[in-house]
């Protein structure tokens, strides 16, 4: 047994309670040890009065003072100048409270093998005994620190373990020579995997590190030597940059010398490429650590120079008698993989889409739409309504996806409509013919809507036949096919992602892999439906509330990135509008400004809004009857709105409550939309489509009926449930009727075409060339003439923007253009074919007035047509569809080049940073999978429970 055991006990003080209990139950385990303390140092990181008190009645040689920075490492060297030549140094912190007999076994192991630096106990927790907090450590082939037993029951499995690579520093007996000879601890290590340094110096110094399983010291996990229990945020942070920090550290004090230099240069592309692994993973809260850890490394060499110092000074084995030891990859991922597979009594069951009817469903949804739009089959371009084509090459979509020069417009220089990004994205999945792809769409919204009304369903009931009420009930919505026949590509989009917002955004708080989904479609629904904004922020108000009400804080950093890519995609349209005084044109429905059907904003308009029908005839059953009765049509809907308001009463009363929120948001978005007019369409002022609205109450109300179908009703009421979900399935389907057959009665708005907005020729001019200026003048039946600017060979889909369709006050270049076109269509005028050429216009295009013509509009035609004829410079091509046109035939300036200087390039880093890694958080990994079966599928009834 070694002669002398000479004691370190530091303590680091915080002001808590908890703290001053641990200091006294250490010091009172010291006093029980069978085998005593020959020596006993304290070390007082602060100045606290309970803490000098409790030091001062202890049995210590001595108590030394140093301020409240000092951490353990250097602690333990201020105090091993009072330890004795030939002592035994027990480490030890004021949490660390041995067994009566830990002193004695860890003495005895110390005596028996003389090779052997220094001995570990088992360490457990305080406040439960059974559980093993560290009992060894090792490493990985590149460095990481592996507890060889953390977290496990202690069921005496590991008790016949000795020799390891490492241990936790609290609790370890050293010898005295083998101490002195390692100079202690780093500390440049930061205050984590002390212990595991130590034993990989002592192994390489030719000595040996062992366990002792029956010396048990309890541990409460203060900080003060080993990491902190993670009981906090800024604990997690601390421990996180600490154990980051001993890796790199340790890898850099480990390596080759020839290596030293690339591992240096290497660690900031390291961090970048962790950076991406951690998002993968699931693990964004130790990106700022990684950063952190790595600047600390980089900038202190001096560190990483005594650590090679001391292990060279010491060193007499090779790395290669280390290599048994360390955790081989195939260990690493047993150990990971090992965990229980359920928490409580919880597990999720399977999704049971093929057996439970939601193939079915969506199988039925595809050959009703095909039947529904049989001649779009044969379409290549989808137009009519607000619908345009879309650029010819991906390129070109993705330019006007991006702050610049607009496709509309004379120098109107801005940023792009969010929707331009979701234009962009569905284009390019057809890159030979983007605008196939909506013609794809229609087609496929159908059974896409089926498709997400379904996995929407599954949050809110297990039962087959109440999935298969919400997939159809969704896909067959009033405004949904409302906005299919009338032309609404923003709002078909919107309505098709809003189910997979809510799957997603009600789990979001639970994992990153959802919260990194909902982000994603949060953006890309107002992007589809800015008025839906407002409406969508008081919902993640409420539950980022229900969250740090319910789950103690879990969560809320899941909860706020769900938002980050919508804020980084909206944030330059919102500060343009803001600085140009047109902040309401920000609610403004992205696309082609299109007034189409309407409702009134008057009670009866506000009582089909609150039914479900965001026009005037409901469901087209007006038309359908050719002006019969209609007043029971409503009536269809009534079951949806009367469950839904019986589901707060239920048992599941939180979830309906929340849903009945959403759904009363929806409404008023619905009535406030209906009676707002922020965009214009050349002299008509343009109201927002209050059918984005209804969409969101429609979810509401749907998911409320269904709460109130799952929860409402006994079991042995099963048929009765049943049959009010068929009932409402069949209501909502005789609803449906009038649109379904809409396109095969020839009433839809839905045309084949146009492949361009412009005529043929400058399309063909167009088509690779953006910078094609084509000046179009529309006489307008109240007077006056509309006069646009388009590049490039049609308008787009993709290259509207709301910036022009929302200004309410003419700009500049507005005038320039507006006085151009006067005196091109002014016989007196001067040479204004040349000052049109300088602005880079190509082509002029007589466009005729709005069916039917009115007399102003066909005389200012006529006139136009008369004046530009005799135009010198102009070119007369001839009629065509889209009106007369006329070249312009002398030399023609480019368009003028976007001053945007680095503005342009640094949006869009920000918003395909945003939504990397959003992307990379939404993958899902095996980690995350088994985490999800640990949780239910069915949001709302476990909330007790903190789920």
């Amino acid at each position: 047994m070694p002669g002398r055991v000479h004691a370190i006990l530091v303590v680091r003080p915080d002001g808590r309670t908890p703290a001053a209990f641990h200091l006294r139950r250490t010091l009172a385990a010291l006093s029980a040890q069978s085998r005593p303390v020959d020596a006993l140092t304290i070390v007082v990181c602060g100045d606290d009065p309970i803490a000098a008190e409790a030091a001062a009645s202890a049995p210590a040689e001595s108590v030394i003072t140093t301020p409240a920075r000092t951490r353990f490492a250097e602690a333990t060297a201020i105090a091993s100048r009072r330890v004795a030549a030939g002592d035994a140094v027990w480490l030890l912190a004021q949490d660390t409270a041995p067994e009566p007999e830990a002193l004695a076994r860890l003495a005895g192991a110390l005596e028996l093998a003389p090779s052997v630096a220094f001995v570990a106990p088992k360490l457990v927790r305080a406040d439960d005994r059974s559980v093993i907090v560290s009992l060894g450590m090792s490493v990985t082939q590149v460095g990481r620190a592996v507890g060889l037993a953390d977290g496990e029951l202690d069921q005496g499995q590991h008790d016949v373990r000795e020799d390891v690579l490492g241990a936790d520093v609290r609790g370890i007996l050293v010898r005295g020579d083998a101490w002195h000879k390692l100079k202690g601890l780093d500390r440049a290590l930061g205050g984590a995997e002390e212990g595991l340094d130590l034993g990989i110096r002592a192994r390489l110094a030719g000595s040996r590190v062992t366990l002792v399983p029956n010396a048990l010291v309890a541990v409460s996990g203060d900080g003060v030597a080993g990491p902190a229990a993670p009981t906090s945020r800024a604990r997690r942070m601390h421990t996180a940059i600490a154990e980051r920090t001993s890796q790199l550290h340790r890898r850099l004090a480990y390596a080759h010398p020839v290596a030293l230099p690339f591992l240096w240069l290497a660690i900031l592309p390291l961090a970048l490429w962790r950076t991406i692994v951690l998002l993968v993973g699931k693990q964004p809260g130790l990106i700022a650590p990684e950063w952190a850890a790595s600047a600390i490394v980089l900038v202190r060499l001096g560190a990483i120079a005594r650590s090679r110092s001391r292990i060279r000074h010491a060193r007499s084995a090779t790395w290669a008698q280390l290599a048994p030891l360390r955790v081989g990859r195939s260990e690493l991922r047993e150990r990971l993989d090992d965990g229980p597979e359920v928490l409580g009594d919880v597990q999720r069951g399977e999704l049971r889409f093929f057996a439970g009817g939601g193939a079915w469903l969506v199988l039925a949804a595809l050959v009703v739409s095909v039947a529904s739009f049989t001649a779009l089959l044969a379409w290549p371009v989808l137009g009519g309504g607000a619908l345009q084509p879309l650029r010819s090459v991906v390129a070109q979509l993705w330019t006007d996806a991006a702050y610049g020069a607009r496709a509309l417009g004379l120098d109107t220089v801005g940023p792009a409509d969010p929707f331009a990004a979701v234009i962009a994205v569905l284009g390019s999945l057809w890159p030979l013919e983007p605008s196939r792809t909506v013609v794809i769409l229609w087609i496929l919204s159908l059974p896409l809507a089926a498709l997400g009304g379904w996995f929407a369903a599954t949050r809110v009931t297990d039962r087959p036949i109440l999935r298969i009420t919400g997939g159809a009930v969704w896909a067959l919505a009033p405004t949904f096919l409302a906005a299919l026949v009338e032309g609404r590509p923003a709002a078909v989009i919107a309505h098709l992602l809003l189910p997979w917002l809510f799957y997603a955004a009600s789990v979001a708080h639970r994992s990153w892999v959802a919260a990194g989904a909902a982000s994603v479609l949060l953006a890309g629904v107002v992007a589809c439906a800015p008025s839906l904004a407002p409406a969508l922020a008081v919902v993640w108000v409420v539950a980022l509330s229900l969250t740090i009400a319910r789950r103690a804080g879990r969560g809320v950093a899941q909860l706020v990135w769900v938002v980050i890519p919508t804020a980084a995609l909206a944030a330059p349209l919102v500060w343009y509008q803001l600085r140009s005084g047109d902040a309401w044109g920000l609610l403004a429905d992205p696309g082609v400004p299109w007034a189409g059907p309407q409702v009134a904003a008057d009670p009866a308009g506000r009582a089909l809004l609150a039914a479900g029908f965001p026009t005037s005839d409901p469901g087209g059953w007006g038309a359908f009857l050719d002006g019969g009765p209609t007043w029971w049509v409503p009536l269809l809907a009534a079951p949806i709105a009367v469950l839904a308001l019986v589901a707060p009463v239920t048992q599941r009363w939180l979830s309906g409550v929340v849903l009945l929120v959403v759904a009363v948001l929806g409404i008023g978005t619905a009535f406030a939309a209906a009676a707002v007019s922020v965009a214009f369409d050349e002299s008509l002022a343009v109201p927002v489509w209050p059918g984005a609205g209804v969409s969101l109450a429609w979810l509401g109300a749907l998911g409320g009926a269904l709460v109130a179908l799952d929860s409402g009703l006994a079991p042995r009421l099963a048929t009765v449930r049943s049959l009010v979900a068929v009932g409402v399935i069949a209501a909502i389907a005789v609803l449906a009727v009038p649109a379904l057959t809409a396109s095969v009665r020839g009433v839809t708005f839905l045309t084949n075409g146009p492949e361009s907005t412009l005529p043929a020729y400058v399309a063909a001019e167009g088509r690779d060339d953006p910078d094609v200026g084509t000046l179009v003048l529309t006489p307008q039946n109240a007077g006056g003439l509309a006069a646009d600017l388009v590049w490039g060979g049609s308008e787009t889909l993709g290259g509207q923007a709301t910036i022009v369709a929302t200004r309410t006050s003419p700009t500049k270049a507005d005038r320039t253009l507006a006085n151009l076109s006067a005196d091109l269509v002014t016989a007196s005028a001067g040479d204004a074919v040349a000052q049109a050429a300088a602005e880079g216009i190509r082509f002029v295009l007589l466009a005729p007035a709005a069916e039917p013509e009115s007399d102003a509009a066909r005389s200012l035609r006529l006139s136009s047509q008369t004046a530009l004829d005799q135009r010198d410079g102009l070119d007369a091509v001839g009629d065509t569809p889209k009106g007369s046109l006329w070249r312009v035939t002398i030399a023609v300036a480019g368009r003028a080049e976007a001053s945007v200087g680095g503005l342009a390039g640094w949006i869009a880093f920000g918003q395909l940073a945003a939504f990397g890694v959003a992307l990379l958080l939404a993958i899902p990994t095996s980690g995350a999978r088994r985490a999800a079966q640990r949780t239910p599928r069915v949001v709302g009834h476990y909330w007790q429970e903190g789920r």
